[in-house]
């Protein structure tokens, strides 16, 4: 028997991986966690708990907040189940621990099914396109793309806390239109979440810090 937390705020997701679960063992156990200090207490109860989580879509502030809580649960595992992941996280959360495999939500089922076996052996599974992330990130190793004068301006707005449907509005933009600036910019960035996209605005004095309390 193991027990797994689902980490992932998409309700179709959620479901399932807990069907898939289900039919892997029956005597496998799944909880639910909506957020980061509802992961942290189900992990205080089950620390040998395998964790299936969506990073881009549950509150880490930064990959440091998701490193330290592995390491603080050393005997748990990790299945990253993303849409999108930077290159930059992906080499950095592979090569700081052994606790973590990554897959791709678009990536075939069989995948999954592989992730799951090898985290029930204490194993690291890495799918193709996570394998081929890291070679191209390590051939080519170099600054981040410049940002357009639209994507300078839309992280500023992000900074500020604007939604992406404020930005739209602001803009007379579609949502669509934004969100794919937003994509580019995360990518070019290297970064994965909002609160990183406030980090990079404040170096980079897009803002004024007294606009924005960290």
């Amino acid at each position: 028997m193991r027990n797994y937390i689902i980490a992932d705020n998409q309700e179709l997701t959620r479901f399932a991986l807990e069907s898939l679960l289900q039919k892997e063992g029956e005597e496998n156990v799944v909880f639910r966690a909506y957020d980061r200090a509802g992961l942290i207490a189900l992990l205080k109860e089950h620390e040998n708990a395998v964790v299936l989580l969506d990073y881009t879509l549950f509150d880490f502030a930064d990959e440091d907040q998701l490193l330290i809580i592995a390491e603080r649960f050393s005997l748990s595992d990790w299945i990253l189940i993303s849409d999108e992941l930077t290159p930059q996280f992906i080499r950095r959360v592979v090569y700081s621990s052994h606790q973590f495999s990554v897959v791709f939500k678009d990536g075939p089922l069989s995948e999954v099914r592989e992730a799951l076996g090898a985290v029930g052996r204490h194993t690291r599974y890495l799918s193709q396109r996570a394998l081929e992330t890291i070679i191209t990130q390590q051939q080519e190793d170099e600054a981040p793309s410049i940002l357009t004068q639209t994507e300078t301006e839309i992280v500023k707005a992000i900074a500020l806390g604007k939604t992406t449907k404020e930005i739209a509005a602001e803009r007379f933009s579609s949502i669509h239109t934004v969100t794919t600036h937003r994509k580019n910019i995360f990518r070019k960035l290297g970064i994965n979440t909002a609160h990183e996209a406030v980090k990079y605005a404040l170096r980079a004095g897009l803002i004024d810090p007294s606009e924005f309390y960290i």
